[in-house]
């Protein structure tokens, strides 16, 4: 292992020689915890605010993702930097550098937020399983209805528990089963890219896409004053990088084996892992739900589920396979993806509050602990799309928690020594900081208004 890590930092010495571009192949090579972001923020909370930005408001919010994206990237950059400058537990430097209180409201609110999406992505997992089972051999219970069919994709979804579980309790064991699940997420990234890539494309062909309107819908122009349109937003912001996954990421470093060395390859690792990803998917999702449905007879607000948005691609002109099989197993990816995530989050926070470590059988059991959102699938037929969006905006709400604390981190010279920033680079680091808190802040205070009417 000594060997291994020796070599990996004399890649990593060579590879910080060459130009920028030249790195990318060797860092993509050794990348890892930034893909694990990634597909914990490509969950049913990012498609179903991806199917209300294009479905709902067209075009004109396409830049709304790029920007929470862009806010959590900043926080995510400063978080690398300090836990592998110091080498310290994120929980434990929270507590002992800023205040026990908020490292514990930020510890409860990273595991109970991982519990809550599961009561949503099981159902959605299981419903877009359905799908693929439905269009690759014909057999549904759809028709059915009742007690048949949600037995069914109870079943279905204790079967994606039991793959989640499994990858997250060998996860736990640390070494090569990190470096496997990092490989294997990597490539399910890429089959999600791939599936979404795939839908426009037959919309484009079909003539469903302005593309010029793609380009002018990145540049803000306007923010709605809808209550629903609001929520769009937030629900944005907080699945872009939301609480647990601030929480889960300086775990997956630790979990990595990195320190120091490796701090150029964390900020290459995000933007190849999580940024680029996030945007295409995103994107992608907001591009197709616009040209398909934005405009048309179909009253889709609010309640627009990934299941039947697989069936309206279809009478939009897709076809099965576009429109269901390919749309619906990209969605499948990003659930179960999201799914492991949450458990590794609850696992680490409450390994974390109760002084458990990382090897312990008590924190592979507290892996477990999202268990109970499995029957979820009980109560998505009439809670469905609804729980979604206002979760995601309550997720954006507890944000400021978290970014305030590293912003104190980030100029605690007891905590980064050396490292704190300092001069020219100290002033960029904080106003890009303060930007994201006033800005996040901002649009928690201007949804509370809108929703209150003022």
């Amino acid at each position: 292992m000594r060997n291994a890590e020796t070599s990996e930092i004399q890649q990593l010495e060579a590879l910080a020689t060459l130009p920028a571009w030249r790195r990318i192949p060797g860092y993509l090579r050794l990348s890892g915890p930034g893909w694990l972001q990634g597909a914990m923020t490509l969950g049913g909370g990012s498609a179903i605010a991806s199917l209300t930005i294009g479905g709902v408001y067209g075009y004109e919010l396409l830049w709304v993702q790029p920007l929470s994206m862009l806010i959590g990237c900043i926080m995510l950059f400063a978080l690398s930097h300090q836990t592998l400058s110091t080498g310290e537990r994120p929980f434990a430097a929270m507590a002992n550098h800023f205040h026990p209180s908020v490292a514990w409201l930020w510890a409860i609110a990273a595991f109970v937020s991982s519990i809550i999406w599961g009561f949503s992505h099981y159902p959605l997992s299981a419903g877009m399983l359905e799908e693929v089972i439905e269009v690759s051999t014909g057999f549904s219970l759809r028709e059915s209805g009742g007690w048949g069919r949600e037995l069914y994709l109870f079943i279905l979804a204790v079967g994606i528990w039991a793959l989640c579980a499994y990858t997250a309790w060998n996860y736990g064991g640390g070494g090569r089963a990190v470096r496997l699940f990092e490989t294997a997420i990597k490539l399910l990234s890429t089959m999600i890219v791939a599936s979404f890539a795939w839908v426009v494309i037959s919309a484009s062909l079909n003539n469903q896409i302005d593309w010029s309107a793609v380009l002018a819908g990145f540049v803000p122009r306007s923010l709605p004053s809808d209550s629903e349109g609001v929520t769009t937003i937030m629900a944005a912001l907080g699945t872009a990088v939301g609480i647990n996954m601030t929480f889960i990421y300086g775990y997956t470093l630790l979990h990595r084996g990195w320190g120091r060395p490796h701090r150029q390859l964390s900020r290459y690792d995000i933007v190849m892992g999580l940024v680029i990803p996030y945007l295409l998917v995103t994107g992608l999702i907001s591009i197709a739900a616009a040209g398909a449905f934005y405009g048309s007879d179909l009253s889709i607000a609010g309640k627009l589920s990934p299941a039947e948005a697989s069936s309206m691609f279809v009478a939009a002109g897709l076809g099965e396979i576009s429109g269901r099989l390919i749309f619906a197993l990209g969605i499948l990816g990003m659930a179960v993806g999201s799914l492991v995530m949450h458990m590794l989050c609850c696992g680490s926070a409450a390994a974390e509050m109760f002084g458990w470590s990382q090897d312990s059988r008590n924190y592979r059991l507290a892996l477990l602990s999202p268990t109970p959102a499995v029957l979820g699938v009980f109560v998505w037929s009439t809670m469905g799309a609804y729980v979604v969006l206002p979760t995601s905006a309550i997720a954006g709400t507890l944000l400021p928690i978290a970014y305030i604390g590293w912003l104190v981190l980030n100029n605690r010279r007891d905590y980064l020594g050396v490292d704190m920033p300092t001069g020219g680079r100290r002033w960029l680091y904080n106003s890009a900081m303060v930007l994201c808190i006033i800005t996040v802040s901002a649009s928690i205070v201007y949804s509370t208004l809108v929703k209150l009417g003022w």
